[in-house]
Order: C-alpha cells, then structure tokens, then sequence
C-alpha cells in the first residue's frame, strides 16, 4: 500500500485507490472555511440545511459542526445514478424533506458537482414549496473540460479533477465513502 504524506500526515491508501485528491487536514480547512463563510452570510437567520443523501451526509455534518449561527437540517434522497459512474438523467425522489421550506432559507449540501443537472431538478422542485432563498454548499467542483456545470453554488469547497474520486461520503457502488480522504479510484475498479 502507498502512503501519502501531504502536509505531514500518513495515510494508509485504500488498495483500490491510486493517489489522494485532498487529505484530512485539507478536508478540514475546506469546511471550516465554507462555514465561516456560510455563518457571516447568515447572521441573524435559521437556515435550513438539506442534505443530499448519501454522498452529503459525512460533509454535512461537519459544516454543520462549523457553521456558528443557529441552523437545522433536514435530508432528502434522489438517484440518477444507480450502481452506474455515469448520471443516468432520470431522476427519483427516494426520500422527501420532513420540514416545510415555504418562507425558510434553504442550503442545499452536495458532495460533489459535475454536470448540476441532478442538482438543478431539485432546486426546481424546492422553488416550487416558495423558500425565502436557495443557495448551494458544494463541498468539491468536478473540473470537466469544456462544460459548465447547471448550477453555480454559491458556496465552493475546493475543485477536483475530472477523474472517479471517492472517500469523504464519496462512492462507487456504495463502496469506499468510509474513507476519510478524497481519492481517484483507480479505473480498473470501475471498467
């Protein structure tokens, strides 16, 4: 197994894993900064975080640890992937919010963003339940060559690379969200 010793810190590399994208110590300035930045915008107000499940949930409950003003959560779950590395474009409700969204603010928390278009749906749908304001946490950007993704977040963790990363609630199949740095999965796991 290699290591990777970034900023100072052995990791043990998943042998599935070919090179780390963000360690620990990244990780957490990433989310320290973002909820900084989250509790200056929202001074004042109780936002209503709403976590995207699965993928969000490790991200989500970190930013919330770092955000400083009151807030609350809720979860929501949706597929457009299934077992697949592509987004099918089809996308289901898997699990509603439990808490009303009309006159709140809402932060939507997303693990990752490459095309939006997941994303974009469901922003559409939580428009239509009339919140005071939506906004997104995207804890890490997807730089794919040529496209933009359909949502701009107001909030940005870090960009990654166009490559299959997992680690961090991130996955492939369900697998490796366990890992507690972000990493490139090494094609063969996944062709």
């Amino acid at each position: 197994m290699a290591a990777d010793t970034a900023k100072g810190t052995a990791t043990q590399l998943h042998p599935d894993v070919e090179s780390v994208v963000l360690s620990e110590e990244d990780i957490r300035g990433i989310v320290t900064r973002m909820g900084d930045e989250i509790s200056r915008d929202y001074a004042g107000r109780n936002p209503l975080v709403v976590t995207v499940l699965r993928g969000a949930f490790i991200f989500t409950a970190d930013l919330l640890r770092a955000i400083k003003v009151p807030c609350e959560v809720d979860f929501m779950a949706v597929s457009s992937y299934g077992n697949g590395v592509k987004s099918s474009g089809v996308v289901r409700i898997v699990k509603d919010l439990d808490t009303k969204v009309q006159g709140r603010d809402v932060i939507i928390a997303e693990d990752i963003l490459d095309s939006g278009l997941t994303l974009s749906y469901l922003i559409k749908l939580l428009q239509a339940r009339q919140p005071n304001s939506i906004e997104v946490a995207a804890f890490s950007v997807k730089d794919i060559e040529g496209k933009q993704p359909a949502v701009e977040p107001r909030y940005v963790g870090c960009h990654v690379p166009d490559a299959f990363v997992v680690g961090y609630g991130l996955d492939f199949a369900e697998r490796y969200r366990n890992l507690p740095y972000v990493g490139i999965l090494k094609p063969e796991v996944y062709s």
